[in-house]
């Protein structure tokens, strides 16, 4: 026969088994949110970034000090003693074209279009608000800085595109860098293999930096003008991150 002080209250394991439970849940979500804490703030931070290299691009452009390292680079894609030939094949020439366009506004219409179309359909309402109204917010943006910055294209070698703005900053540049970024890191956030998110943003990258380059090679702008773009760009990208990140943490459907 057992003695009383073997015996426990009713209830007694239950009660600690579930008090165990509630104190991991505690501590999951309190990591839960300490991870939302530090995506939100590198978020910040990386737009902040952005945002801070391109005010030094500008500064730098403004007093004249990126004359010399502009013309340098430019000039190294010309044939040397013929800065109206660039380097390279004729089909080189042509391929340049190619990925130029990938920044152009007709380009980026569709493919914003195309891409919040998507996302609505797939319940991502949230996401197709914030890429739209990136998007919008990028291109008056850049707009407004060019008549701001009053910057002359390049008048060393003949244009092979056709431009009419200002040089400062490279819309091309800026507006690729806004949608192609900002598409790549909402799609890689909802893959969950880490080798096809390394895939999506390094597409991303890959074509942001085609289109800048490509600005460079056609005469059409300064390499300054297209670090500048693509700081600004990263700057919007990585603000509409963080918006939609939080927009997120409200919860509910449609994110």
């Amino acid at each position: 026969m057992g003695t009383g002080s073997e015996h426990r209250a009713p209830g007694t394991g239950g009660e600690g088994a579930s008090r165990r439970g509630r104190q991991r849940l505690v501590r999951l979500l309190r990591q839960l949110a300490s991870l939302a804490e530090t995506r939100v703030m590198a978020s910040l931070l990386a737009a902040s970034a952005g945002a801070w290299a391109f005010l030094e691009i500008a500064d730098e452009v403004a007093e004249g000090e990126t004359h010399a390292i502009d013309r340098a680079i430019f000039l190294a894609l010309r044939t040397a003693g013929r800065p109206d030939d660039p380097l390279g094949p004729g089909w080189l020439e042509e391929a340049m074209r190619d990925l130029t366009a990938l920044g152009g506004f007709t380009v980026l219409a569709l493919v914003v279009i195309g891409a919040c179309g998507s996302l609505f359909f797939l319940r991502r309402r949230r996401a197709a608000g914030v890429l739209l109204g990136t998007a919008l917010t990028a291109q008056a943006s850049v707009e407004l800085l060019k008549l701001l910055y009053e910057r002359a294209r390049p008048d060393l070698v003949p244009h092979l595109s056709w431009v009419t703005s200002a040089s400062f900053p490279s819309g091309h540049s800026a507006l690729a860098a806004t949608v192609y970024l900002t598409l790549g890191v909402m799609v890689a956030s909802g893959t969950p293999s880490l080798r096809a998110r390394a895939l999506v943003l390094t597409l991303a990258l890959f074509v942001v930096a085609a289109v800048g380059v490509s600005r460079v090679y056609l005469g059409v702008h300064w390499p300054t003008d297209v670090l500048a773009g693509w700081a600004l760009g990263a700057a919007f990208a990585m603000a509409a991150r963080l918006v939609h990140g939080l927009w997120r943490g409200q919860g509910g459907h449609g994110t």
